[in-house]
């Protein structure tokens, strides 16, 4: 299905402000569509001759909807439309009429013209229309909250004609959240509750209100109820501003223990301000949860840290140790040791510092890659470079794999080069790197003498590839293939399954 913006570019020469204004009457028309209990659907006329385009449509969840189907993309013209077409032309909204029926659904038509006001502030013409339908199936008598929804939906209905509604999205905000539902406060001029719904009443009541709302001043009381005096003078100040005429960004007031979502929206149809409409939701439990999240964030980190400190602290004791052995094979043993223990603190350092379980690997691996060449016990100096990039890794594949391309790297700087200079070029090791088909690649070669022609992984070997072999194929649930290039050198292909369950696929 082609967007808003497709459509109306597709059938229409609106130019781009009238299309960024229909995308924020679609982008907050839910407010209208449940105070009026009804479908709302935007035209576009498309044609000379009357035809109308439905670019979005919107359906109520306060009430059943007039549309099983999906009206985005049709094109009616004739008697069908000549509401929408009188709204557009007229430039007013068009209430006449008798309930026309959708099958076995009677409903009522009505059509709101949408205007853009130009840079001035004065009223500009009229671009599009939105059709409001009420399904009339379970008509009955209006409820003291339905009355106030009505009135306010045409009251909305009014400034969406007079170009007014809806007011420009703050920078950050990404919803039009509270809704209706959550809890609804309606204020006249003065700033006194008129109307205050079951749920707004219950939002106030947490907040240490329990009293009814009507007849009081909402300013007053949430500068009074606000356990932070600043925070409460700041959300007074914005139910003020809306009074005036203006719509100010939402605000959270914390009191007793909990927390609402405050939206002030002004009421001012043809222009003169009545009052203003205040949405409430009591979002005290998603606080709460948004905190133990943080605090176990916080906790894990600090897990991390301290992790790291104590392998840190094993490092130095080891290579403390190392310094008072006499025996060159045990010395050279715990040195390795000191590097392994360095490699894995190099994660939880990572990770000490991260949001999640998952580490941006590519730094560590450059860190490896350096240190590696500054301990390898080699003649020549090898350079190591790193193609492509690991990315974002979880901590349970992080730790074992920096372990592996530790042992590797260190096996290529250390025993691929013979130091007899004898060679192609200079003495490199590459670590390349891709993903493919949910699984992580990883090549390390370098261009040094091969592998012995008795070489047999299986069978034996040092401590390190011992070590990469029961990681790859245990912990990371991979493969491992050493090999000579045919270029010269040898390489290492790992292959590391990445998705769900980590089964490989190979």
């Amino acid at each position: 299905m082609s967007t808003l913006r497709d459509l109306v570019e597709e059938h229409t020469a609106l130019r781009r402000g009238d299309i960024d204004h229909l995308h924020r009457i679609a982008g907050e028309w839910q407010l209208l569509s449940d105070l009026s209990f009804a479908d709302l659907l935007l035209w576009v006329p498309v044609d000379d001759e009357g035809g109308f385009l439905c670019v979005a449509q919107v359906r109520p969840t306060t009430a059943p909807t007039a549309y099983q189907d999906d009206q985005v993309g049709r094109i009616v013209g004739g008697p069908e439309v000549a509401h929408l077409d009188i709204a557009y032309r007229e430039g007013r909204i068009w209430r006449e009429g008798d309930p026309v029926w959708y099958g076995d659904t009677p409903a009522r038509h009505e059509a709101i013209p949408v205007r853009l006001r130009s840079a001035d502030g004065e009223g500009g013409e009229v671009i599009a229309v939105v059709g409001r339908d009420t399904n009339l199936s379970t008509a009955r008598t209006p409820s003291q909250l339905e009355l106030n929804y009505l009135t306010t939906a045409d009251d909305l209905a009014q400034m969406t004609s007079d170009g007014t509604f809806p007011p420009r999205r703050h920078p950050g905000e990404t919803t039009s959240a509270p809704r209706v539902g959550d809890g609804l406060v309606r204020l006249d001029a003065g700033g006194k509750v008129t109307y205050a719904s079951p749920n707004a009443q219950s939002a106030y009541r947490r907040m240490g209100f329990a009293a009814h709302l009507v007849g009081e001043d909402l300013s007053v009381l949430i500068k009074r109820l606000a356990d932070d005096p600043l925070e409460g003078t700041d959300a007074a100040n914005r139910v003020l501003a809306s009074l005036r005429g203006e719509a100010p960004a939402r605000k959270e007031v914390d009191a007793r223990g909990a927390t609402v979502l405050h939206r002030a929206l002004p009421l001012m149809p043809a222009g003169v301000p009545i009052g203003s409409l205040v949405l409430v939701r009591d979002i005290t439990e998603v606080r709460r949860r948004d905190r133990a999240l943080i605090t176990k964030d916080a906790t894990i980190r600090e897990i991390h840290h301290r992790v790291k400190n104590n392998l840190q602290t094993v490092a130095a004791l080891l290579r403390l140790q190392a310094r008072r052995v006499g025996i060159p094979a045990a010395r050279a043993a715990l040195e390795e040791s000191v590097r392994r223990v360095a490699s894995i603190a190099l994660v939880h350092e990572t990770l000490s510092m991260s949001s999640d379980e998952a580490v941006e690997f590519d730094g560590i691996v450059d860190k490896v890659a350096g240190a590696a060449t500054e301990v390898a016990s080699t003649e020549v100096s090898v350079r190591m470079r790193r193609e492509g990039s690991f990315g974002v890794l979880p901590a349970e594949i992080a730790t074992s794999l920096v372990m592996v391309l530790n042992e590797l790297l260190l096996n290529a700087a250390e025993h691929g080069f013979d130091g007899d200079g004898d060679r192609a070029g200079e003495p490199e090791v590459v670590v390349a790197v891709h993903r493919f088909r949910k699984q992580l690649h990883v090549t390390v070669a370098d261009n040094g003498r091969g592998l012995p022609p008795d070489f047999d992984a299986d069978k034996g070997g040092r401590l390190g590839l011992q070590i990469v072999k029961a990681l790859a194929t245990g912990e990371l649930r991979g493969t491992i293939e050493l090999r000579n290039r045919a270029e010269g050198g040898t390489e290492a292909v790992l292959v590391v399954p990445l998705g769900k369950g980590r089964t490989s696929d190979a």
